[in-house]
C-alpha cells in the first residue's frame, strides 16, 4: 500500500510555472490577433448605425416641418435669425384648419347672408358649398397677402369666431369697430386658423423645438421660450441649421428652404455628421 502511494505522487506532477506563462503569452497573442480582425468591423458597424440614426432623426424632423408648412395660411410664413449671426433660426406660420367660399352676392330671390366688405358691423356670412367645422378660439382670415392692411398677424383681415361652433353653413364672427374686412378675395375664399406654430433651431443647445398654442401677434422676430406656448422637442444633436424663404408672387407658391445638420461623436471622439436639405413649396394663393 505504501509503494502504490509513492508511485502516484511521483507520476502526478502538474504544469510548471514556465509552462503556465508560455500558455498565457500565446493566449494573449491569439486574443490580440482576433481582436485586430473584429474591432474594425464592429466599430464600422457602430459608426454606420450612428449615421443611420442621425439621418433618420434629421429626415423625420424635416418631414414634420414639411407637413406643417403644407397647411400654412398663404403668405403667413416668416423667418428670422435671432440674434443676428447667432445661428439660431425661427420659422413661424399660421396653420389652417379648413376654409371655404363665402357668399358675396344675394341669391335670385334676394336672400342669403353675404360677407359685407363695406360694413364694420357685419358679423356673419353664408358658406357656399360644404359646411365648415369651427371650434372655440378659431379665427377666420380673408385674402391674406402678408402686407400692410392685409396681414393676419396684424389682424385687419382676421376675425374671431363668435356664436355657434361645429359643422356650419353660416359663420358668425366678431366685427372690428371702424374696420370692415379690407380686401375681397378674387376667389371668394376664406381660411380658418387657430394659433401660430414656430420652429426654433438652436445649434448652441443642439435642439430643434416646435412651439404652438400661443396667441397670434405681430411680434417679430420671436425669442424662445415663447410666452404662453406649448413646446415639444423635435430632435437633438443639431450642430447647424438655416431657414430661408422666398415669398414668390401672389397666385403662385413660395418656397421654404431648410438646411439641417446633426452630429454625434463616435467611440473615438470623432464627430459623425449628416446634412440634409429640403425645399418645401407653400401655397401663396390667398
Amino acid at each position: 500500500m505504501q509503494t502504490q502511494m509513492t508511485n502516484f505522487r511521483q507520476n502526478g506532477q502538474g504544469f510548471s510555472l514556465i509552462e503556465v506563462i508560455v500558455v498565457m503569452v500565446i493566449t494573449g497573442i491569439l486574443a490580440a490577433i482576433v481582436a485586430s480582425f473584429i474591432t474594425t468591423p464592429i466599430q464600422s458597424y457602430a459608426d454606420t448605425a450612428r449615421r443611420a440614426e442621425l439621418t433618420d432623426a434629421a429626415d423625420t424632423a424635416l418631414r414634420r416641418i414639411e407637413r406643417d408648412l403644407h397647411s400654412g395660411l398663404p403668405n403667413s410664413v416668416r423667418i428670422a435669425e435671432n440674434p443676428a449671426g447667432s445661428g439660431i433660426w425661427y420659422l413661424e406660420f399660421l396653420p389652417t384648419k379648413g376654409g371655404g367660399r363665402y357668399r358675396a352676392e344675394l341669391d335670385g330671390a334676394g336672400g342669403g347672408d353675404i360677407l359685407d366688405f363695406t360694413s364694420d358691423t357685419d358679423s356673419s356670412f353664408d358658406v357656399l358649398g360644404p359646411t365648415v367645422t369651427l371650434a372655440a378660439g378659431d379665427q377666420i382670415v380673408v385674402y391674406n397677402l402678408g402686407i400692410p392692411g392685409a396681414d393676419a398677424y396684424v389682424g385687419m383681415n382676421r376675425r374671431a369666431i363668435a356664436g355657434a361652433v361645429g359643422a356650419l353653413n353660416n359663420v358668425g364672427y366678431t366685427p372690428m369697430a371702424g374696420q370692415p374686412f379690407p380686401l375681397e378675395s378674387p376667389g371668394k375664399r376664406f381660411q380658418i386658423v387657430a394659433t401660430p406654430v414656430t420652429y426654433v433651431c438652436n445649434p448652441a443647445a443642439g435642439t430643434l423645438t416646435r412651439f404652438w398654442g400661443y396667441p397670434i401677434d405681430n411680434v417679430w422676430p420671436k425669442a424662445a421660450p415663447i410666452a404662453g406656448a406649448s413646446s415639444a422637442l423635435v430632435t437633438t444633436h443639431v450642430s447647424s441649421c438655416q431657414f430661408t424663404y422666398v415669398a414668390g408672387a401672389s397666385e403662385r407658391s413660395g418656397q421654404v428652404t431648410i438646411r439641417l445638420q446633426l452630429s454625434s461623436a463616435n467611440v473615438s471622439g470623432v464627430n459623425e455628421t449628416v446634412s440634409l436639405y429640403a425645399e418645401v413649396n407653400v401655397n401663396n394663393v390667398p
